[in-house]
């Protein structure tokens, strides 16, 4: 199939009537498949899931407030809202209405979706707000006045792009968007940085910095920390590449750091410098995963004084980290379970954290960079979510919690490790019902794993899997395959590229031991996976089709030859390589699911969902690998929301029907 003419280009004609004609046209029989009473029961407890007032209301703190988002079921698009600490502390915080998306949409006449609100500090008067037609990437962005509770007319203002925003002042904005002929990438970001000053046409703001059309994109940033005032830009030479400058005057001030890093965080007057390779300074080697520290201004000037914060061993990587104003809060990962510590600048001194059970998912849900207040959430495979708020110097506390979902009270949770085929060990987690370990016989599993773009997946909570899958007698198991970041970078690096093939092989070897202990079998094991985790799904089916029994492969890359000329493709060239390099293109067409489809050997039952609305992942990927296995005679599963962005839904209730079809489709297929 590689060597001949596409037969399905026009599936790639993201709205055309031909196209939505085709999708309707396997919408329709799926949904009539599927969609029976068991799913209806299952898509209204997904959704009571979702929409239960007894969620935590997770908040980040601007100054005196606490902002949250919150959808319900009595507003979908959701409410942007803000209370005081005292009363978030009470089961019945008072929250004070900013935005009420549902309400705009109507008076807009569009289905907004919510994507953020860039906030001027430290004044937090104004905000840049950005809402998304149906969830795609592109958004409009609108200047929102705080105090008056109003858009400012004639204020800032972006028609629909990808853009990226954020304050210079209160009267001037730094501004990436889509200025016009040759004013975005290749990849579809912008690649021009502008400061527009209020009162004045978006033609005539000032260029400031300029990236080039190959690089993914460029952006800008004003740190107005009083007394830290600095402005920042930035050029993604590639997905995992970047230069980075500080912008005096009209002096562009190189930051001399390596372009690889996992990231750079400048707070006061420390620069923290988080490694993705191994760097040598002044004869001294860092190793791939360490936090290093400096004085930021020194370090500009030329000084190397260099302290290490965190190094990683076999076992442990660094997992994120977070400032208050005078305390470093690092989280790791432990074997993929959380550690948190706190560290004081200077001497750099870590303290455990107590409080923190063990074998859980740990992270910093927000923390005030400028004072000493934090937040955590802490949760397992079948503990939910507790929010536990702290202060530099002070105990943790407890201030919320959120209900349990499922009776997990005869659910175990173990990990276990088995070779891959080039004898690294790989750790999978295994949630299932007491007793289901063999001896009762083997059960209806379903497989997890993403395995990229150094994505770790941690032990969490999560009611819809456990309410739709694990209540009903299912055992999940989740991969932490490579490509991922649970070691560390060096876990994701391996299997960039050339080394893409070891992502599936973890990901196979997992599936064969869930077989061999007996916890399942072939015909009984399922695996779910979405974006570059639908990739993985796309490989198995046509790699591995024999170790499985279903497959659901969520808003994916399939067709790798044409991954990079669509939508946001050409930003990932860094991680799969480029199709339009023979050199690349000779490992990339061993794995591409779309030219490597059989037209004999036998493939398991497989769902393909997507997004009409998707500009990440275009859902010409999905469509014309469903269409290419229809054309050599398989049955082919298909559903495509026209809402819903890369996420595949655009409120709570699209994503408990997204999650109530995936899950009616493996039961119905895993039954044995």
């Amino acid at each position: 199939m590689a060597s001949m003419a596409d037969p399905y280009l026009w599936l790639e004609e993201v709205t055309s009537d031909e196209a939505l004609d085709w999708v309707r046209a396997r919408n329709d029989p799926t949904l009539a498949e599927l969609c029976d009473d068991q799913f209806e029961t299952m898509r209204a407890e997904a959704l009571e899931v979702l929409d239960t007032d007894a969620r935590i209301p997770y908040a980040r703190r601007r100054g005196e407030y606490l902002y949250n988002f919150w959808r319900d079921a009595a507003n979908p698009r959701g409410l942007w809202r803000r209370t005081t600490l005292d009363s978030y502390r009470t089961d019945s915080p008072d929250w004070d209405v900013l935005i009420d998306v549902d309400e705009l949409g109507r008076a807009d006449d569009e289905k907004w979706v919510w994507a953020g609100a860039a906030v001027i500090e430290p004044e937090f008067t104004l905000a840049l707000v950005s809402l998304s037609r149906g969830g795609s990437d592109a958004v409009v962005v609108r200047e929102f006045d705080m105090v008056t509770r109003q858009f400012v007319t004639d204020g800032f203002e972006l028609p629909e792009a990808k853009s990226q925003i954020g304050w210079d002042d209160p009267d001037t904005v730094l501004v990436g968007t889509d200025f016009g002929v040759d004013s975005l990438t290749e990849s579809g970001y912008p690649r021009i940085v502008k400061r527009w000053r209020r009162g004045t046409p978006l033609s005539d703001a000032e260029t400031i910095f300029e990236g080039s059309r190959t690089d993914v994109s460029a952006g800008g940033n004003k740190d107005r920390t009083p007394g830290f005032e600095r402005t920042f830009l930035s050029r993604s030479l590639d997905f995992w590449n970047r230069e980075r400058y500080e912008l005096r005057g009209s002096e562009l001030i190189p930051i001399d750091v390596p372009t690889d890093l996992s990231s750079m965080s400048i707070h006061r007057e420390w620069l923290l410098i988080d490694l993705r390779t191994d760097w040598s300074v002044d004869g001294t080697t860092y190793r791939a995963g360490s936090l290093l520290a400096t004085n930021y201004d020194e370090f500009v000037s030329g000084a190397r004084n260099l302290q290490l914060v965190f190094e990683p061993d076999e076992h442990t990587c660094l997992y994120q980290y977070a400032w208050t104003r005078d305390k470093l809060l690092l989280v790791t990962l432990a074997d993929v379970a959380s550690r948190v510590e706190i560290v004081t600048p200077g001497s750099w001194r870590r303290e455990p954290m107590p409080g923190i059970p063990a074998a859980t998912n740990t992270v910093v849900v927000d923390a005030d960079d400028t004072g000493d207040e934090y937040f955590l959430d802490s949760s397992g495979f079948t503990e939910p979510s507790r929010l536990l708020r702290g202060t530099d110097n002070g105990p943790l506390d407890q201030i919320k919690s959120a209900p349990a979902f499922f009776d997990a009270e005869d659910i175990t949770v173990t990990q276990h490790f088995v070779m891959s085929e080039d004898g690294t060990s790989i750790p999978y987690f295994l949630v299932r019902p007491a007793g289901n370990d063999g001896a009762d016989g083997p059960g209806p599993t379903m497989l997890g794993g993403y395995g990229g773009f150094e994505t770790s997946n941690t032990p969490g909570y999560a009611g819809v899997l456990g309410r739709l899958w694990l209540a009903r007698g299912g055992t999940y198991a989740l991969a932490n395959i490579r490509g991922g970041g649970e070691y560390g970078p060096s876990w994701h690096t391996q299997a960039m590229r050339e080394g893409r093939h070891k992502v599936a092989e973890d990901f196979a070897a997992v599936a064969t031991d869930l077989v061999k202990r007996g916890i399942t079998t072939v015909e009984q094991l399922g695996a779910r996976g979405g974006s570059n985790g639908g990739l993985l799904m796309g490989i198995m089916l046509t790699k591995y089709p024999e170790k499985f029994g279903a497959l659901v492969c969520d808003v994916p890359l399939l067709d790798m030859k044409r991954y990079h000329l669509l939508l946001a493709g050409a930003s990932w060239v860094a991680e799969y390589g480029d199709p339009d390099n023979p050199d690349d293109w000779e490992f990339i067409s061993e794995y591409s699911p779309y030219q490597n489809i059989s037209a004999d050997r036998p493939y398991p039952p497989t769902l393909f969902m997507t997004s009409t609305r998707d500009d990440r992942v275009h859902p010409g990927h999905a469509r014309k690998m469903a269409a290419a296995l229809e054309a050599s005679g398989r049955r082919v599963w298909y559903y495509e929301n026209i809402e819903g962005g890369h996420g595949g839904a655009a409120d709570n209730e699209q994503a408990a029907f997204m999650s109530a079809l995936s899950f009616s489709f493996l039961h119905r297929m895993l039954r044995g």
